[in-house]
């Protein structure tokens, strides 16, 4: 330093030394600054060829890492192994930090934000990102695709909702349950419903209603399941089926109730006993032979039957009126008749039926001889 330097020094002491000690005075009890006199500093003492920040040689190269114990390889190998391996059809969990038009930006911890599409936000249908997500809600998330060009995964919530959706619908069929679901809408062979999300379909064999079919729209149907095939997409499900359970919770073999003839084949008649229908065989119309039902019945006509058989399982009831003629053919020349003795004639058969099981005979067997 040469001299004129060192006398510009002195005489800035008094300064330097005023503000070092106001410095001081405010941080002296986390740090116990000595406090210095610029003044008694040597030239010796102050350092030389102090590097800048422009300065290369301030900066740690490849041979400061090596000389550390371990090179710039060793060093991205190391970061490598904190970082998550993403693949698709994971299930992670993500912090969604953005909602957008087209879909939401979820951070899942990997390098860059992963996006999910509007389309896969939920397996219902929805007016917006909004109703489902909220911005910093942490949840999880489906992997669909590998990244991208950008580093980018898309995701799903949809996916995972599908998932867990054939999950419940195979346990409520395991467990044979009947459940409620709106018909949101009809074709020409049944009906639409959503069952835990899913589209199921109600075949019009299977529905069980005066209305016509087109006015289901909006109403709630007791269902039970007839095929849950998630490897097809096929979930089909039976109105007649969960009505036919109400009901023959409520009726049992060998009981006489009040019909009316809904629909006549050439194997029998379709007979509505309060709001379910069960079938008169054209074998259990009368003791004697008949050639087709349309000879005996007319679609309308109020007539009594035995219920001979109730198959929850398939959801059908077997009725006859054969069991109730007092004598062999009075269907085809007296139905009156048949119609006033009913009850009589059904304790009489539920009588036949109780010294058949005593004897040891399939009562079963007897009713359908």
């Amino acid at each position: 330093m040469s001299e004129n330097q060192a006398s510009k020094v002195q005489e800035k002491n008094p300064e330097i030394e005023t503000s070092i000690s106001e410095e001081a005075t405010s941080i002296s009890a986390s740090a116990e600054l000595e406090e210095t006199s610029i003044s008694e500093l040597k030239e010796d003492d102050i350092p030389k060829n102090i590097p800048t920040a422009d300065d290369s040689s301030s900066r740690i190269n490849k041979n400061d890492l090596e000389s550390a114990g371990f090179t710039l390889d060793e060093f991205a190998s190391l970061l490598g192994k904190y970082d998550y391996n993403f693949k698709p059809g994971d299930i992670v969990n993500g912090t969604v930090f953005a909602l957008e038009s087209k879909g939401a930006m979820i951070d899942i911890g990997a390098k860059t934000a992963a996006f999910m599409p509007m389309q896969e936000v939920s397996i219902n249908r929805v007016e917006g990102l909004s109703d489902v997500l909220q911005p910093s809600e942490i949840r999880e998330f489906f992997i669909m695709t590998e990244e991208n060009e950008d580093g980018q995964l898309s995701l799903s919530i949809r996916r995972i909702e599908y998932q867990r959706a054939w999950e419940r619908v195979r346990q409520l069929q395991k467990e044979d349950a009947t459940i409620y679901s709106e018909v949101f809408a009809t074709n020409r062979g049944g009906a639409l419903v959503r069952v835990e999300g899913l589209r199921g379909f109600i075949p019009g064999s299977h529905i069980s209603t005066r209305k016509a079919k087109e006015e289901l729209v909006a109403d709630f149907l007791p269902l039970k399941f007839l095929e849950v095939d998630e490897e097809r997409n096929r979930l089909v499900l039976s109105h007649r089926r969960a009505l036919v359970e109400r009901k023959m919770n409520r009726l049992e073999v060998g009981e006489v109730v009040v019909g009316a003839v809904r629909g006549i084949k050439p194997y029998g008649a379709f007979i509505d006993i309060g709001g379910v229908s069960g079938l008169l065989h054209i074998s259990e119309i009368s003791h004697e032979h008949i050639e087709t039902p349309h000879s005996v019945l007319n679609v309308n006509d109020q007539m009594k039957v035995m219920i001979i058989d109730l198959d929850a399982e398939r959801g059908r009831i077997s009725l006859s009126t054969k069991a109730l003629e007092p004598e062999p053919g009075d269907m085809l020349t007296d139905p009156q008749k048949v119609f006033d003795k009913a009850e009589e004639m059904a304790a009489r058969y539920k009588q036949m039926l109780l010294e058949q099981a005593e004897e040891g005979e399939d009562p079963i067997a007897v009713m359908t001889i």
